[in-house]
């Protein structure tokens, strides 16, 4: 079964071969999966080694020149280690790149904690004017990326994950789709977290929004959704209550209750697979009924 990562190799030596302003900056990972394109394009492809200030330093000054930058690497050494960089070298200079993760909150459990970063959507929220894309399925990070790359000069981070969903969704840049119809609340996947998230909701009287795209946040999508229950189950692959605040500020003028679900602050320490991990955070489908219906009913 292709994932994400995969299609990231395919599309993005795809977009190297059609479009000469397109760079791509490495830190050593994933490099042998690019030796064709950068034998092909040496000045647009760029192994800086296991320096990931310098990852991000080197594509902050490609965007000078009026590249695209595209840099990728784990998550944890794309947006946590160098993110001194990410704040300074991309948006104080005001300059645009497509960061590229992998590996997420639980990808890689043998890795260990530095090979973790459930933080990372919450830390870049610090920052102004991110586009972030939590993609589900490889075809849906075809979509995102090459929208993202198309985007201008603007700062976009793309999320990918070994965590998929079985099916693609026709996904829309920057907007939630609606899965399943209710009038018992809204409850909000992100990314990977939908077959989950519909699994714990069959037969349960609840609409279901999908989100390949959270930054912006889709107020008008969750608002437009809600009907006359302002109830909200947030479902994210990543730091539970990261999105909270976007719901919060997106229902102000009403009452209504969140409720954010992920991956928790404390670490877990047992290195188990992806669904063990899953079940010990709460984010299996017999976990989120019963955490679902409990907030709703």
């Amino acid at each position: 079964m292709e994932t994400m990562r995969e299609r990231f190799f395919d599309v993005t030596t795809d977009l190297l071969d059609q479009d000469p302003r397109v760079a791509l900056v490495l830190a050593d990972i994933s490099a042998a999966s690019f030796a064709p394109a950068a034998g092909r394009h040496p000045d647009r492809v760029i192994n800086v080694g296991i320096r990931e200030q310098l990852l991000i330093g080197a594509a902050g000054g490609l965007a000078l020149t009026g590249m695209r930058p595209i840099a990728h690497t784990f998550a944890s050494f794309l947006v946590e280690r160098p993110f001194e960089q990410v704040k300074l070298d991309l948006v104080h200079q005001g300059v645009g790149a497509v960061l590229v993760s992998a590996a997420g909150s639980y990808d890689w459990p043998a890795g260990g904690r530095t090979h973790m970063s459930p933080g990372d959507v919450a830390l870049l929220d610090t920052l102004p004017d991110w586009t972030v894309h939590v993609p589900g399925h490889p075809d849906e990070a075809e979509t995102l990326l090459r929208h993202a790359v198309a985007d201008g000069d603007s700062t976009v981070y793309v999320r990918l994950s070994a965590h998929r969903n079985e099916a693609p969704v026709a996904v829309e840049p920057g907007r939630f789709t609606t899965v399943r119809e209710g009038s018992g609340g809204v409850v909000l996947a992100v990314g990977p977290m939908l077959d989950a998230v519909l699994a714990a909701t069959e037969g349960l009287d609840v609409t279901v929004l999908y989100a390949a795209t959270v930054r912006p946040f889709d107020a008008a999508g969750l608002r437009a959704a809600l009907g006359e229950r302002p109830d909200v189950v947030l479902v994210e692959p990543y730091l539970a209550g990261t999105s909270a605040n976007e719901a919060h500020a997106a229902l102000a003028d009403r009452p209504h209750r969140v409720l954010g679900l992920g991956v928790p602050r404390e670490e877990h320490r047992h290195y188990g697979s992806i669904p063990e991990h899953l079940a010990a955070y709460g984010l299996d489908a017999a976990s989120l009924r019963e955490r679902i219906a409990t907030f709703l009913w």
